[in-house]
């Protein structure tokens, strides 16, 4: 494979002979060549039909190197950009011929270019993310999409490309359960939360000010009065609300504080605050994220005093 040598310097010998035993459906799926690369010994997998799930490649490959006794290496032609991010996640060699190269046996990644690669995405859609934290708090393990759409009153075209991006950004991965379709992930709530953090937004997309004798409905309490419900923050001087809309205050907004006796703070969120709790105060996790750029270390110690519970609330759901 010249695309090896000349990219990176590693020299290809085929080597004759074929691996035995290896079952038909293997030898129906790829054309096995033994090779040394740089005098390591491996197996290059070329794909001769369409390319199987990664689960299904994965128990190959297994079967094939406990045979071979050498690391294998899938061999094609084209990757999708969801293809190469499993293959990636389960550390399955492959080289893409001029493209790109993945060998961690030899400790080699390489990637010039992807088929269908999509643009560097670094935010979450609130749908996403309510979908994803809503996961979460479900304790993660397995959620059928249309248990998603019933608590999130989403559409299924909504669940569909917010667990599409979840995807693509490898914290779940979605799989068929006869005609319905299940999210999952093998890691655990606070680990998939940490790992999403860079992509996660923080859901407050603007704060207005409003008078309180203008609160007529039930609203959720949300900011530094949260935080303190949640911690051992001292209570906050001026009362705080989260809502999905905040259209029916405009005419008596301001965009500053005047008088915080006659005045509350009102949050306009990114997605209904109220599909992630049932109680008078916005959910813990996005709560912990409207603070995440706050430095104070008071805040900051209320924030991890919260989370604690938060996880161990969640946790209790997995027992």
């Amino acid at each position: 494979m010249e695309y090896l040598k000349s990219i990176l310097g590693i020299r290809v010998v085929y080597i004759d002979g074929d691996i035995a035993p290896v079952p038909n459906y293997i030898h129906a799926r790829y054309h096995l060549q033994k090779v040394s690369l740089d005098g390591k010994k491996a197996v290059f997998a070329y794909l001769k039909t369409d390319m199987d799930t990664v689960n299904a490649i994965k128990k190959h490959f297994e079967r094939i190197q406990k045979v071979a006794g050498a690391p294998v290496v899938l061999v094609t032609n084209r990757l999708t950009y969801r293809q190469k991010e499993y293959l990636l996640r389960d550390h399955i060699s492959f080289v893409v011929d001029g493209r790109q190269i993945y060998l961690p046996f030899m400790a080699v990644y390489l990637q010039e270019r992807g088929d269908s690669e999509k643009a560097e995405i670094t935010a979450m859609l609130p749908s996403a993310q309510l979908l994803l934290l809503y996961y979460i708090y479900h304790g993660c393990g397995e959620l059928l999409t249309s248990d998603a759409v019933k608590a999130l009153s989403f559409t299924s075209t909504s669940i569909s490309r917010a667990s599409r991006q979840l995807e693509d950004f490898g914290l779940v991965k979605t799989e068929k359960r006869g005609v319905q379709k299940a999210i999952y992930s093998d890691r655990e709530p606070r680990e998939l939360f940490e790992m999403a953090k860079s992509y996660l937004m923080n859901p407050v997309k603007r704060t207005i000010y409003v008078p309180k004798a203008e609160i007529k409905e039930k609203l959720l309490v949300s900011g530094y009065p949260a935080l303190s419900e949640y911690s051992m923050l001292n209570p906050s001087a001026v009362e705080c609300f989260a809502s999905e809309s905040i259209a029916g205050w405009g005419k008596f907004s301001s965009g500053k504080l005047q008088n915080s006796d006659e005045q509350c703070a009102l949050e306009f969120w990114r997605y209904d605050p109220k599909k992630l709790t049932q109680g008078e105060c916005v959910d813990r996790l996005s709560l912990a994220l409207a603070f995440k750029e706050d430095k104070d270390e008071r805040i900051e110690e209320a924030v991890e005093e919260m989370l604690i519970e938060a996880w161990r609330e969640i946790d209790g759901k997995r027992n």
